[in-house]
């Protein structure tokens, strides 16, 4: 059986860096698509569609997530890591007080990831960029939403100690 290894955690906690380090490996991974959703918006001339729009970009993160789900699902590869998974959209949308659909929830819960592991707000290494406009004090209450949401949906979650990216990932693969 896959196992599927959910990442979460606010903006600027270290995910990406252990992703790329596992891809690095050999292990198959699935990147965060929020960046690729709100690039193209840009391209379009609209800075930053979550704000412009939250419905219209956690719809395209959907669809993404739900597409690498499902790509996983193809693959021989016996672990599959994820950059955010599904229910982090949910956790979003609740984060900023945006009424969800009920189709948020309910892929939610039709989609299963095998372990959560969180990546809690860590301020020596929080750094904002174009497409991540949050502050790190906004970093630190995402980080709750997700932890509520993915508890709320009956995951145990794992917390990733503070370390360099090589030790994160060594715990990680211990874990799992």
């Amino acid at each position: 059986m896959q196992q599927k290894i959910v990442f979460i955690g606010g903006p600027g906690t270290g995910k990406s860096s252990v992703l790329k380090y596992l891809k690095r490996r050999g292990y198959k991974c699935m990147p965060e698509i929020s960046r690729e959703v709100t690039r193209e918006a840009q391209e379009k001339g609209i800075e930053q569609l979550f704000l412009t729009d939250p419905l219209l970009f956690s719809r395209k993160l959907l669809e993404g997530r739900e597409k690498q789900f499902l790509d996983a699902e193809k693959s021989d590869k016996k672990t599959v890591f994820f950059d955010r998974g599904i229910p982090s959209v949910y956790a979003y949308l609740q984060y900023f007080n945006t009424e969800a659909p009920d189709i948020f929830l309910e892929k939610s819960k039709a989609y299963k990831y095998t372990k959560v592991f969180q990546f809690l707000p860590w301020k020596a290494i929080y750094k904002s960029d174009n497409e991540r406009y949050e502050t790190f004090e906004q970093a630190e209450k995402i980080s709750e939403f997700l932890n509520k949401t993915y508890t709320d949906l009956g995951y145990e979650i794992i917390n990733v100690p503070f370390d360099s990216v090589k030790n994160r990932c060594f715990f990680i693969l211990d874990h799992i």
